[in-house]
């Protein structure tokens, strides 16, 4: 059995901050921005990354659509793109080489082999053990296999306290492999999983945000894949980059719940871009004309979230 690594993500650490984080008045302001605010450290437990070469191996489990399907394959294809001339910021790939600063150098995404389980094989709800034997379907070394779950599927613990976790497992006569599960919240839990796409179950009700590619459910998706990526790269088995305990730490993203933009605080995602035509913010802009909206994460050569915009 292979050691599984849940990520807080954004919504749940959220809903905490809303009871435990009251949001600042005028009057407190100025006396806040006089409080030095402690350096955010995420400690390397010096274990082994992935660095170098990486490849994304996908398990589409269940139906998407085509359309769905492109979003997600954009967005692997621009966290490294095959063109030789550097994209400025903001951009996927902008947001993707704060990776270089962690230990050891940059990782290089190339997507891999996907592989489509339309009939459920294992059933439509899945645990733990479901997810990893989906994973060993998609295992090679420095790869990542990534089951992404669609609408219709219930997973252990989906909703309840992750949208998105990774892990890791063993195959006989090799060593440890890194996998992830992602699912699509749009009828089960958007309010949680695909915040800021849709109003919180609690807290401050903003209005939300428009979805960029126009899919609630997917465009929540990328947020998490984003985040599980990031950790997994920093932190694929247990030794990496992390703070706090380590079966629930805090990782490159993770650390950085609900900042999307400068100006963040809980419920509001901060400053983000604005499509003009479509009326959805994004942050991002990525291969093939796409725009996603992607979470802060962690630079450890400031050692501090870095937002895009």
């Amino acid at each position: 059995m292979g050691s599984s690594n849940p990520v807080i993500t954004i919504f749940l650490l959220l809903f905490s901050l809303f009871v435990l984080v009251p949001i600042p008045s005028l009057a407190n302001s100025r006396i806040l921005a006089l409080v030095k605010e402690k350096p955010l450290v995420l400690k390397y437990h010096k274990g082994a990354l992935l660095k170098g070469n990486v490849t994304i191996n996908l398990i589409w489990y269940g139906k998407f659509t085509p359309a769905q399907r492109s979003i997600i394959v954009d967005f692997i294809q621009s966290l490294s793109p095959k063109t030789k001339k550097l994209t400025p910021p903001p951009s996927v790939s902008w947001w993707w080489r704060t990776t270089e600063a962690y230990e050891g150098g940059p990782s290089v995404i190339t997507l891999g082999k996907q592989i489509f389980d339309e009939k459920y094989s294992v059933g439509k709800y899945l645990k733990d053990p479901q997810l990893e034997s989906l994973a060993l379907r998609a295992t090679q070394t420095n790869s990542i296999a990534v089951i992404l779950t669609a609408i219709d599927v219930a997973v252990e613990d989906f909703c309840m306290n992750r949208c998105a976790m990774h892990g890791s497992t063993r195959v006989k006569r090799g060593g440890k492999f890194a996998y992830a599960w992602v699912g699509n919240s749009a009828i089960q839990c958007p309010g949680q999983c695909a915040w800021p796409f849709q109003k919180p179950i609690v807290g401050p009700q903003i209005a939300p945000l428009g979805a960029p590619n126009g899919d609630v459910g997917v465009d929540g998706m990328i947020i998490n894949l984003a985040t599980v990526l990031a950790g997994t790269i920093t932190n694929p088995f247990d030794g990496g980059y992390f703070q706090g305990p380590a079966n629930a730490p805090l990782e490159a993203v993770s650390a950085c719940t609900g900042i999307f933009g400068s100006g963040a605080f809980p419920g509001f995602p901060g400053m983000v871009l604005l499509d003009k035509n479509t009326g959805a913010s994004y942050n991002a802009p990525g291969v093939n004309g796409r725009k996603y909206l992607l979470p802060a994460m962690w630079d450890p050569k400031t050692s501090k979230c870095k937002p895009l915009v």
